[in-house]
């Protein structure tokens, strides 16, 4: 068995999940000890896009990305209610021995929760003021400092380890602030969050203003962007604010309120109107594919976390996507302190750091702490004097950035340590023409589809732009046709990259799926009347004496290291009969029956019913009274696994001998005799 572990996502410094995953190639890297590069190298393999680009001949399309900044400036109002805002939260937080006890941790990640959401949209704001000036007092009261950072962070910074990331408005440090507000306090809350809900519109929120201009200029590019944004009520309120500014264009908003199966279908259900923008939280900046539809990023809250912004832009720039170029658009704050921060010391470095290395360097463990400094230096001080500040946060992230720029040494030490230059491209050619050949390429499906579909009564035919076609699944086919998205016929390709407007069919599409299952059952069902029988006759200008195609199912025991295992292949073979009637197997063994199979084109007129009957009786009695008909075929397979594991050992540089023990007979699966036309009939 061989197994190959796939994945585009950078290792996070996160050794234990680094080494779960290697445990599963080798359950000694799963355990104590530093890690030994050169055990490791015949098992793991760095790739980057650059390399990928030009492999095995062809050019794969890679997107091209555009990355551009575009500041805001916060309006008088705002600005007024900002200031406000840092005016309570630093009469909370300071005093003698600030942030030494429990309660005071608490009021820091309160104030932080407060400032942000304001920072976010008039709708977080008011939402989490509203809550703060109504919610109950909740302090354990054995709860240190510590303890409480561990609760609160994640909500708030934006985890840097694998904490997933809650995107709604931070509620826990409000609700947990100790002792009771006062009144006058709750009152000034109040008023706050009335000011703050009153900013809601294009008019009042400079933020929204910038971010709706250049959503109008992505969709007149014909680009169909996804806004990214921090909290549940942002992207409410972007979605409501959105849909009145462009009434022509389709808006919807994801977010974690949501299960994973309906977020995948407002997606899909957005993704068929011409002109569309999605909002989402950072729900979708992971686990799912957008580049299908859509082409473009807003970031209209600038992530904490520079993992995250890399996250969010790989939805739409990855391989499949079908525009050339995808823009990314980064909004921030001219005179937001924080975003200023937070771009300058971690996310314009991360953007430095992949083009010059060419992949993403995950920022190392610990940025949490470090962040924590930068934006309480930011926040939560008085005397806010910028220059003065920038030398605090400088100081504050030089631990931060050291520990960086040695896990960029190191990956780049890795990245030629573990390139892709030990790998020989023509072995790896041969290994997925085989491939190809055993599961069916796409010329194959192609195939498949115009001999089945014509017997449900359905098509397949081309269209005028080449490598799409038109096809109907048959009128009585509605299961089928649901499959296809309900809307038939429906114009489809097998090259996703050559035609990406039409829906690419490949061997997994359920489609496929179902329709092989389909075709298989009623074979082996055996009916008279069944569509898809498993033996026949044929008339082809291919042979020149008549021949049979046999499909036979073929099992083994292979044997490797002492662990036995079981496994079986669907081969076709070709064959002819000597005078006693025995099998004769056309060379080479291995492609022949394949070769004609896929070539196969039936011509008039058909063989007879006698002549049908009498071949195959004579086929079959070959296979029912011959004494090991089958081992030319089983001998031929069994050396060809083994030498097909030697190539694949020698690629790995790993020893190893694999035993293979065939199962006799083969299942025969189906037989079609093959005759030749009538001038070359013997």
């Amino acid at each position: 068995m061989h197994l190959v572990l796939v994945t585009a996502t950078p290792h996070a410094g996160i050794e234990e999940s680094f080494r779960s995953l290697l445990g599963l190639l080798h359950p000694a890297f799963d355990g104590e000890g530093r890690l030994d590069r050169r055990r490791l190298r015949p098992f793991l393999v760095q790739r980057r896009r650059r390399d990928v680009a030009r492999w095995l001949g062809p050019e794969t399309p890679f997107p091209e990305r555009r990355t551009r900044e575009v500041t805001y400036r916060l309006g008088p109002e705002q600005a007024r209610l900002f200031e406000d805002m840092l005016d309570y939260c630093r009469a909370r937080v300071s005093g003698p021995g600030e942030h030494a006890t429990p309660r005071q941790r608490v009021r820091h990640w309160a104030a932080i929760a407060l400032l942000r959401c304001v920072l976010s949209s008039p709708r977080a704001a008011s939402t989490v003021l509203a809550r703060r000036a109504g919610a109950a007092e909740l302090l354990a009261g054995d709860e240190d400092p510590e303890s409480i950072d561990a609760r609160f962070r994640p909500e708030l910074l934006d985890a840097f380890d694998e904490t997933p990331t809650s995107d709604l408005a931070p509620s826990a440090p409000l609700e947990a602030e100790a002792p009771a507000l006062p009144e006058a306090d709750r009152r000034r809350l109040r008023e706050l969050a009335r000011r703050a809900a009153s900013l809601e519109g294009p008019s009042s929120d400079p933020k929204l203003a910038a971010a709706v201009g250049e959503l109008r200029g992505l969709l007149e590019r014909g680009c169909s962007p996804i806004v990214f944004c921090r909290f549940v009520p942002t992207a409410a309120y972007l979605a409501e604010q959105l849909a009145r500014a462009l009434p022509e264009v389709a808006i919807a908003a994801v977010t974690g309120e949501l299960p994973d199966e309906l977020r995948r279908e407002r997606v899909e259900e957005l993704a068929r109107a011409p002109r569309r923008i999605l909002v989402a939280t950072d729900c979708l900046s992971e686990g799912i594919n957008l580049q299908d539809h859509f082409d473009a990023v807003l970031h209209y809250d600038l992530p904490w976390n520079p993992n995250r912004l890399e996250q969010r832009e790989g939805r739409v720039d990855r391989f499949g996507q079908p525009k050339p170029r995808v823009e990314a658009v980064v909004l921030y704050g001219a005179d937001n302190e924080v975003d200023l921060a937070v771009l300058e010391v971690l996310i314009r470095k991360a953007r430095r750091i992949r083009e010059v290395l060419g992949v993403a360097v995950p920022v190392p463990a610990g940025a949490e702490e470090v962040l924590d400094a930068v934006v309480s230096s930011v926040l939560l001080r008085r005397g806010r004097g910028r220059q003065l500040q920038l030398a605090f946060e400088a100081e504050a992230a030089r631990p931060l950035l050291e520990a960086w720029d040695r896990a960029v040494r190191a990956e780049a030490e890795d990245r030629t340590y573990f390139a892709q230059e030990g790998i020989r491209p023509e072995e790896v050619a041969r290994e997925l023409a085989e491939l190809d050949r055993v599961l069916g390429s796409p010329a194959a499906l192609e195939r498949f589809l115009r001999a089945t579909l014509p017997r449900l009564e359905g098509f397949l035919r081309p269209t005028d732009r080449p490598g799409r076609f038109l096809l109907h699944p048959g009128e009585d086919e509605r299961e089928l046709a649901a499959l296809l998205g309900g809307r038939v016929p429906v114009e489809v390709c097998f090259d996703r990259l050559a035609d990406p407007d039409a829906l690419h069919l490949g061997r997994t599409h359920p489609f496929v799926e179902r329709l092989a299952g389909r075709v298989l059952g009623e074979a082996l069902e055996g009916e008279d009347r069944s569509l898809f029988a498993r033996c026949g006759a044929l008339r082809t200008p291919l042979v020149r004496e008549i021949t049979a195609l046999l499909l036979l199912r073929l099992r083994y025991t292979l044997e490797e290291r002492g662990t036995e295992r079981f496994a079986e292949e669907v081969r076709v073979v070709a064959a002819t009969l000597d005078e006693a009637e025995r099998l004769v197997f056309a060379e080479p063994l291995e492609s022949a029956g394949l070769d004609l199979l896929e070539r196969m084109e039936p011509v008039t007129p058909e063989p007879t019913a006698f002549e049908r009957e009498r071949w195959l009786e004579r086929f079959l009695g070959a296979v029912r009274d011959g004494r090991g008909w089958h081992e030319p075929v089983t001998r031929a397979r069994r050396a060809a696994l083994v030498e097909q594991h030697g190539r694949i050992r020698a690629l790995t540089g790993e020893a190893g001998a694999l035993r293979v023990t065939p199962h006799a007979p083969p299942d025969l699966l189906g037989l079609f005799v093959l005759f030749p036309t009538l001038g070359e009939r013997p």
